[in-house]
């Protein structure tokens, strides 16, 4: 098939596909990518220590779980990121449980859950004599920041030797001190170092040596370690100071409903859980847009301690979201048979991605590909989602509802309707569709996409299934 009738095909597809869903997509008022992200957490207590723009923000949480009518029960996030779904819930009430497959997650899921507890109060006079005495400039013991190799030269000098200091003097102090300072690091090491988050990997500030792939970048003037922590504590010890009735930004102590987290890929733990042991599902997986976090929150992984090949197995065991992700091996052994020939099934049926993936692959055939995993990432990326859609139907009650936050991409010119894949693999998993929320404002197109295709907006959605009775 030609190019060109390809493209038509796949464009038909998609105006057919969206016809399909068009009584339950529909714009909602209240969403803004503010809400659907880190943004409306960055001002909020506690939730501001550490910047994880790849979260979602309490107050969506809080808003869905009203349109939910949920009030108690059990709740379950795949992905959870640094927990806000879990701590909201929790707040009120209802006993949730988490997977997170990044340690930078669970860290900061730990910590949170610490704040919410009265012992919390224990550490406040420990920050304080640090933030005002900084103790680690005199102490003569170090620790070595163990970098990786991604992360080589990210600090001035001065600043690696204070941040060493600091680890290695933050040693003798009580084991929940030790939590809250070593935490108040990993939240300023972007600040300090040469390097910025960049979705796909980290940029490199020119002052570094590094060499630059794009347009070079300058962060001005970096702060110092003592500069940057001071103020982390500083800001650490007004949150835990915070009378409870100001705490409602966040969430008060003390947490009602119980949390479990599991550190480690949902396509391991989910076959694990019990059948019809939620009461609801709200996450957000990785989106098909080739972010990959071990790079972006590289700095973040080696302070927790993660080797190059350990970075290397967590970058294999995300969701397929980066173009260096392999077929994942033994996935047919992880979940139950049913729950397997099912999910690949409903993959292999849905004419609108396979006809997409088959334009892809052609593309990538005749190099014509910006890189050569896109169909890859793509196939495995579906596919995976498909199997954790389907699982998740195993482990909801009857009438439970399952809610999605996800965008939609574009590759070669395509867009990819992935609310509407994903809610068509959910339909045939037992599944009714109640609702495909649309942000009144979509996503643009990156830059490269924009000059060879020209610019359409991408929506950016809040999917609603029911499971049926």
């Amino acid at each position: 098939m030609a190019q060109t009738e390809a493209l038509d095909l796949i464009r038909a597809q998609n105006v057919s596909l969206e016809a399909r869903f068009a009584d339950r997509i529909s714009v909602n008022s209240f969403l803004s990518r503010r809400l659907v992200s880190f943004q409306a957490n960055k001002d909020r207590p506690v939730y501001r220590w550490f910047k994880y723009k790849e979260g979602f923000s309490s107050t969506l949480v809080h808003y869905l779980l009203d349109r939910l009518n949920l009030h108690s029960g059990r709740l379950l996030d795949p992905f959870a990121g640094v927990g806000t779904t879990l701590l909201t819930a929790s707040a009120r009430g209802i006993d949730s449980v988490g997977v997170e497959l990044l340690p930078v997650g669970c860290a900061a899921i730990e910590v949170y859950r610490l704040m919410h507890s009265a012992e919390s109060q224990r550490a406040l006079p420990v920050l304080a004599r640090w933030c005002a005495e900084q103790p680690w400039r005199a102490t003569t013991h170090s620790k070595p920041f163990s970098h990786l190799r991604i992360t080589q030269g990210a600090f001035p000098e001065a600043t690696q030797l204070a941040l060493e200091k600091y680890l290695g003097a933050l040693e003798a102090e009580p084991p929940l001190a030790q939590k809250l300072l070593h935490f108040a690091a990993l939240c300023v090491l972007e600040e300090i170092s040469y390097t910025r988050k960049d979705g796909q990997y980290l940029r490199w500030d020119e002052r570094s040596g590094r060499r630059q792939s794009r347009k070079p970048l300058n962060k001005g003037i970096l702060p110092s370690f003592e500069v940057a922590i001071t103020k982390k504590l500083a800001q650490m010890i007004d949150d835990l100071q915070l009378p409870d009735r100001l705490l409602a930004g966040f969430e008060a102590p003390p947490l009602s409903g119980t949390i479990q987290v599991f550190c480690g890929s949902a396509l391991d733990w989910l076959p694990t859980f019990e059948s019809a042991s939620f009461d609801a599902i709200i996450t957000s997986p990785p989106y098909a847009n080739r972010y990959d976090y071990t790079r972006t929150y590289a700095l973040e992984l080696a302070l927790l301690g993660v080797d190059d090949t350990s970075l290397r197995n967590l970058r294999q065991q995300m969701i397929a979201c980066t173009v260096e992700n392999r077929e994942k091996a033994g996935l047919e052994y992880r979940f139950t048979p049913e729950v397997y020939h099912k999910a690949l099934a409903a993959f292999r049926k849905q004419v609108e991605l396979q006809t997409i993936l088959e334009y892809l692959e052609a593309q990538r055939r005749a190099h014509a590909l910006n890189n050569q995993g896109i169909p890859r990432m793509l196939k495995n990326y579906f596919l995976e989602l498909a199997l954790v859609i389907f699982d998740s139907a195993r482990l909801l009650r009857p009438s439970a509802r399952f809610v999605m936050i996800n965008d939609n991409v574009r590759y070669s010119g395509i867009v990819i309707p992935v609310d509407l894949i994903l809610s068509d693999f959910a339909e045939q998993a037992g599944f009714h569709i109640e609702a495909i929320w649309a942000l009144p404002a979509g996503k643009g197109n990156s830059s490269q996409q924009m000059s060879l295709y020209g610019r359409q907006e991408l929506r950016k959605s809040v999917c609603i299934w029911r499971r049926n009775s």
